[in-house]
């Protein structure tokens, strides 16, 4: 017998109810503002039709201060599973049209049954932010439900990739789960992310501050970097994800999404010859190289405004996925500071939790010198990228372009610090310090007792180089593997990735290394 007409009403009216979510009126709002609504960034995430929602009719409910229970549809979070160029993937979106996107019990249990899956399966887990934090209505059980979801951001970390997208308010302790995930996408308007506002703030130290200094996307992009990539509105934020997504491999146990062709291109590329400059001095705009490096010019940047002198991110080299870090000479001389040490050693670690090589572009004459370097801790900062790059075990394959002095040298992956292949310009100079400051220390004397001390200077520093400074001497003593013309490098770089794909490396049995935090 067909089933009864009024249970198939029943369903059908509770369906509606929770699609509609907070109403009309208030998706036409969001609208308004330029904002999509929790469920339509989903689908608009997704390819067409593979979306799968769960927990739809999910509603805790709340009470209102004593008053009567009020409805909550979906508990204010959408979740599910969906595919994203063929491959799954799961996701929630928070519901600012019902109770501002609270979180309260059901809606923490609908996100970590998520996470939960998503772990078992194996697939990334994409996060959509937009609420107005715990729901003040449940007390407890709001603080219980964010320390569920912290615990389970941890337990899904090096497991499978997790991108947090903040296209609303995510205020106070919100804001640490989007922080223990891989990646944070942020949109320039209607979004903001901080623990205390301008005027806690104000009430606590008397500082006065915007909203604009301490939380926007520009602020979390340029000053704290907290943030990975900044997006236009929320269809770019989804862009950027699926971007992003194209280069990882779905969990710690797959290899990236190579698309390596049968035949291996081979020629040289003359263009690259002419990015050196003739002064050494000069700075070397390091997106250049990259560009004549990898397929189509195609760089996927991370943290593209936050501690400029180092650059980071993904791409393909002859259809190998590469993550490439690189000192950017254009910017405080390609110098190594505190925040250039985090952005590369945290993306150093992401590369090979998930099996991505990487390729390293040198040009450091040092690490920053400073007192407020040194108070602030750069050694315990840069020993995280020795540590980072040390501790590796994908391929690793290092290019020195030009300078490349003293620790910051073995910083950016030198051959004794674990670096498969390393390979070195013919302007590169592996040394203890520049000539310059090395011929000052090794030969004041001459110096000062010469007829023309400057050209006495300019002379010993150009022997410091021919001697101890060239890549020819670091050949060897077999320090590099070879010294190349710039025009081969996309070609050997292709070769030395293709080699070493199959690379296996064991390490002595241990819980984890104890990185220098």
């Amino acid at each position: 017998m067909p089933i009864a007409k009024h249970l198939l009403d029943q369903l059908h009216e509770k369906r509606r109810i929770a699609l509609a979510g907070g109403g009309e009126d208030k998706l036409k709002a969001r609208h308004e503002k330029g904002l999509m609504g929790a469920r339509e960034r989903l689908l608009n995430l997704f390819q067409p039709g593979t979306f799968v929602e769960s927990g739809l009719l999910a509603d805790h409910g709340c009470h209102n201060f004593g008053m009567a229970k009020k409805s909550m549809p979906g508990d204010g979070v959408v979740t599910g599973t969906g595919f994203i160029e063929g491959r799954p993937v799961a996701a929630f979106s928070q519901d600012f049209t019902v109770g501002g996107g609270a979180l309260g019990r059901i809606h923490s249990k609908k996100i970590c049954d998520l996470m939960e899956y998503a772990m078992e399966a194996g697939m990334p887990v994409i996060g959509i932010n937009d609420s107005g934090g715990a729901r003040i209505q449940e007390g407890d059980d709001s603080l219980s439900g964010y320390g569920q979801v912290f615990f389970k951001n941890v337990l899904l970390s090096g497991v499978v990739p997790q991108i947090s997208i903040i296209a609303g308010p995510c205020a106070g302790g919100a804001a640490y789960s989007p922080a223990l995930t891989d990646f944070i996408i942020m949109t320039q308007k209607n979004a903001n992310m901080f623990i205390c506002g301008p005027e806690v703030i104000k009430a606590a130290t008397g500082q006065v501050a915007t909203m604009q200094e301490i939380g926007s996307a520009a602020a979390h992009a340029t000053v704290s970097g907290n943030i990975h990539f900044v997006a236009e509105d929320d269809a770019h934020a989804l862009e950027i994800a699926g971007k992003l997504l194209s280069f990882l491999p779905s969990n710690n146990i797959m290899d990236p999404p190579h698309r390596i062709p049968n035949e291996i291109d081979l020629r040289l590329d003359p263009v690259m010859n002419e990015i050196v400059p003739e002064d050494a001095k000069a700075p070397m705009d390091l997106h250049q190289v990259i560009a004549r490096l990898v397929d189509d010019g195609d760089f996927l940047e991370v943290q593209r405004d936050w501690a400029k002198n180092m650059i980071i991110g993904f791409a393909r080299i002859q259809g190998i996925v590469v993550g490439l870090v690189g000192n950017q000479s254009t910017f405080k001389a390609g110098t190594i500071d505190i925040d250039a040490s985090d952005k590369a050693s945290r993306f150093i670690r992401f590369c090979n939790i998930f099996n991505i090589p990487l390729v390293t572009l040198v040009d450091v004459p040092g690490f920053l010198p400073g007192i407020a370097q040194e108070r602030g801790g750069i050694i315990r900062h840069g020993a995280k990228m020795l540590f980072a790059y040390a501790a590796a075990t994908v391929p690793k394959i290092t290019v020195i372009l030009r300078k490349a002095y003293g620790g910051a040298y073995l910083a950016m992956c030198s051959r004794d610090m674990g670096a498969d292949m390393v390979f070195a310009w013919p302007t590169a100079e592996i040394a203890v310090m520049g000539a310059e400051g090395a011929v000052k220390i090794l030969y004041k004397r001459e110096i000062t007792a010469a007829e023309d001390p400057v050209a006495a200077e300019a002379k010993l520093a150009q022997e410091y180089r021919e001697k101890f400074a060239s890549p020819y001497e670091a050949a060897a003593g077999a320090m590099i593997n070879d010294v190349i013309e710039p025009a081969q490098t996309r070609s050997i770089v292709s070769l030395a990735l293709r080699n070493s794909l199959s690379k296996r490396e064991t390490r002595p049995p241990k819980k984890h290394g104890n990185i220098p935090l």
